[in-house]
């Protein structure tokens, strides 16, 4: 049964129906440091290649490692693109993941092993708003799941896209009780193997009103035939055309064409969405890259794991083929 949805709410719901976003990479180079000229410039290439709409320091991004002004810098730029713009707010630095080394340290020195404290989600929402983003894109986070989007609404009045995350996934009671606040405009399903569970998912959102988001680049395709209406991707970081075919043929009736481009789709994925997980980041980066969508200079990812020799070959490969 739908539940009562803010108008706001429901005016990007309806916005993001059949919508590919780009889970945007934030341009950096090995050291952590970023040139807000250089991800303007990347986000509009984004649209320019099929992207609806951006997601801005969300995962992809590495939005929990950013600091405010830098988190502003992106919002802002990302703004100057058109179209509409999601920003990512709240979570902690995941497992597997390391911290940046201190500007000023000793070349070669490690990044650090421990992540940084729990951003505040709700200053984040704020400054979000202040910054004319559309929405904002809850991360999961230990305790209250539901205060945290009640209290971000409350701070901010944007509305919010549900994140259901591999790394912390929701109860389903707390995932209901989510999707029953009139500020929820939809949820994006990111659990990577769990089909059931992101069929169920799938299926809780729809039945509250709000926008079914598939987060799944592993299980794309079967999560548009499990109901999800729009994409909310890393894998279109870089690959914008390719996540877009497939939502196109989906949407029309050519079932050859659905298969063909969902089978790119998924051997791209097998190649960038594999252990270590937490190195699909820098694998979107080789990518972007290698199309043109960001410079060399700046397609690092200081935060993630280090990625076996021949891995940047391959992920190549798999582009091509």
């Amino acid at each position: 049964m739908s539940t009562p949805i803010d108008p706001r709410a429901a005016q990007l719901r309806d916005r993001l129906r059949g919508a590919v976003v780009a889970a945007a990479l934030t341009p950096m180079t090995a050291a952590g440091e970023v040139d807000l000229d250089l991800a303007e410039a990347y986000f509009r290439r984004l649209a320019a290649s099929g992207a609806d709409a951006l997601a801005v320091l969300a995962h992809t991004g590495r939005g929990p490692f950013l600091p405010p002004d830098v988190r502003a810098g992106v919002i802002a730029r990302a703004r100057r693109v058109g179209v509409p713009v999601i920003a990512g707010i709240g979570g902690t630095p995941p497992a597997g993941t390391r911290m940046a080394a201190e500007p000023g340290a000793e070349p070669g020195a490690e990044p650090g092993a421990e992540p940084g404290a729990e951003l505040d989600a709700v200053a984040e929402a704020r400054m979000a708003a202040e910054l004319g983003a559309d929405g904002v894109l809850v991360f999961p986070a230990p305790g209250d799941r539901v205060a945290l989007h009640e209290e971000a609404w409350a701070a901010a009045g944007l509305p919010m896209i549900a994140f259901d995350l591999y790394t912390d996934p929701c109860p389903p009671a707390t995932l209901r009780e989510i999707l029953s606040l009139p500020g929820v405009a939809g949820l994006k399903t990111a659990l990577l193997s769990d089909a059931m569970g992101c069929q169920e998912t799938i299926a809780v959102t729809r039945e509250a009103g709000r926008l079914a988001i598939t987060g799944e680049d592993r299980m794309f395709g079967p999560s548009l035939l499990w109901g999800a209406e729009a994409a909310l991707v890393g894998i279109a970081a870089a690959s914008v055309e390719t996540t877009a075919a497939v939502m196109r043929t989906f949407a029309g009736d050519g079932l050859r064409g659905f298969q063909k481009a969902s089978a790119r789709l998924d051997r791209l994925a097998a190649a960038t969405f594999t252990a270590p997980m937490e190195g699909y980041v820098q694998r979107m980066f080789w990518l972007a890259a290698a199309e043109g969508l960001i410079p060399e200079s700046h397609a690092h990812d200081p935060y993630g794991p280090a990625l076996p020799d021949g891995e940047r070959a391959r992920v190549l490969a798999a582009a091509a083929s």
